[in-house]
């Protein structure tokens, strides 16, 4: 069975959203990219507004989900993409995180 080493793991609600993240470093064959990642904001009714998530990197790669919207991504590395998640979130909800890790 392959390890899983969590980097984040934690969930913050202000106001009408709620952030949700999940990192963790793997040497699962399903993460090719040696992570398993989700990064998501959501409205507390359950809407999705951002997430960055690889849950299926093996078969469709890496992705971005807004709204209903979904585009495949290139990876640009964990750190990069979570500095990129933080500053979308922070300008699609108008809210400041306290932002973990």
């Amino acid at each position: 069975m392959a390890s899983y080493i969590t980097i984040a793991d934690w969930k913050a609600v202000k106001d009408e959203y709620v952030v949700n993240v999940t990192i963790r470093q793997t040497e699962d064959d399903k993460y090719p990219s040696g992570w398993d990642y989700s990064l998501h904001l959501g409205s507390l009714g359950g809407d999705t507004i951002l997430r960055y998530d690889n849950a299926h990197e093996r078969t469709k790669g890496h992705e971005r989900h807004t709204g209903s919207e979904v585009e495949i991504i290139d990876f640009p590395g964990m750190l990069t993409l979570y500095d990129r998640f933080k500053e979308e979130a922070e300008e699609m909800s108008s809210v400041s995180w306290d932002w973990e890790t």
